[in-house]
Order: C-alpha cells, then structure tokens, then sequence
C-alpha cells in the first residue's frame, strides 16, 4: 500500500505520535503547541522577500550594527584626482632642483596636467616654460609687465585671462597662470603649425632664425622627460 505525503505540518505529526504512544502531558502538548505557532510562522514567512526579511531585522532588537550594515552595501569608494605618476617624479625633480614646496607645487602641475589635456599640449613642455620664464616663482614679474609662473603679459592676453575666470591681478594665480599661459602657447601652434614656432611666438622671438627660446624649452622639457621616466619615443 502506497503512503500518500502527509500535509501535516511537524507539530500535528508530533502530537499524533505521541497520543499514540499514551504518554501526552500538559508540558508535552505545551511543547507541540510552540513548535505548532512556530511552524505556522515559518509557512507564513515562506514567501516573504529577502528585503522584507532585512527591515524586519534592522527593525528588530536583534538587529545587526547599522553601521556593518552599510558597510557590506556601500559602493566602491571615490578615488580623489591626483598627479599621474610621471609627473609625481617630475614634481619631486623640480623641489629639488628648484628648492620648492612639494606642497605648493602639486595644484601647479595638477592644472598644467588639466590644461594640457584640454589643449592637446604635452603637460611636461607647459612645466618647461615655467622653469623657464619664472623658476616656479608664482609672483615674478618683468620689466615688460609679464606675471607669474608663465610670465604672461596681461595686455596682450586680456580674452584668455578672461576666458580662464580671472580678475585683476589673476595672473599671480598659479592656477590661472598656467590656464592662460597655455592658452597662448595653443594660439601659437593654431597660428604658427609647429611647436618650435608656437614657442619662439610665445617668447616673442618669432624674429630669431636660430629659434633660441624654442630651444631653450626644449633642452628644459628633455630633463622633464627623463625626471619623470617616460620612455623614448613617447615625449609628444
């Protein structure tokens, strides 16, 4: 004789087997009579989501810390902006070549970095011509009137100054000293088509045949190269 699955949850099963064997008590029926309310809780519990579940517990005493809790869910963490590890070691090269405030020079090369890719400028030549023009003093300043890092002349420049968010005096903002300074240095490439020319324009040397300012830069930016350890043939 087949036996047909019994529907009957553990609690009923239970008390039947113990009727059956004549030894119910009142601390016995109590016992199925528990386990009974519990199996009916679990049947009831059965479908409940995963994140019903969850609120129940946070919700409960037994609730585990909130603070494991997001924990476990949070999302990756945010990397802060930073120096690319090349200019890192260029950094590191002019403090002390230039006995310069690692510290001060970090937003310096960081904006030569956002300048020079928003220009299409290898940021490395852009920290060339701060080497030259004003030795990394934020606050030189030329017979000729040209400020700042990248001795820009403010008179000749007012629409990229203006175009980079500057004021009066904001050349003697390295920030936006380096901003403007490449600014020109890309009109020079977009007037002139080469970068030798682009140079001996911004130095105001157009005029020179043996483009010396160019080379200048130049030499400087091959130092640069060799500081921050990129391979030949990936100086662009």
């Amino acid at each position: 004789m087949e036996h047909a699955t019994s529907s009957k949850g553990p609690a009923v099963q239970a008390a039947t087997w113990l009727l059956r064997l004549g030894h119910v008590s009142l601390i016995s029926l109590g016992l199925v009579a528990l386990v009974h309310i519990a199996d009916k809780q679990l049947e009831a519990t059965s479908s409940t989501s995963f994140d019903v579940l969850v609120t129940t517990a946070v919700a409960s005493d037994t609730a585990p810390d909130p603070v494991a809790v997001v924990e476990l869910t949070q999302a990756e963490p945010v990397i802060e902006p930073g120096l690319s590890g090349e200019m890192t070691r260029v950094r590191d090269w002019v403090a002390r070549r230039y006995r310069v405030s690692t510290a001060a020079l970090e937003p310096v090369l960081l904006a030569a970095e956002e300048a020079g890719r928003h220009a299409g400028i290898d940021p490395l030549l852009i920290v060339a011509v701060m080497a030259v023009e004003s030795s990394f003093n934020p606050f030189a300043e030329s017979h000729m009137g040209a400020q700042g890092l990248m001795q820009v002349i403010p008179r000749f420049h007012m629409d990229k100054i203006d175009k980079a968010g500057g004021g009066d005096d904001a050349l003697f903002d390295p920030e936006v000293n380096v901003r403007v300074g490449t600014l020109v240095l890309h009109e020079g490439l977009r007037r002139y088509g080469s970068m030798q020319s682009a140079l001996q324009y911004y130095g105001g040397a157009l005029s020179d045949p043996e483009a010396s300012y160019a080379r200048k830069v130049m030499a400087m930016k091959q130092r640069l190269l060799s500081a921050a350890g990129r391979k030949a043939g990936n100086s662009a």
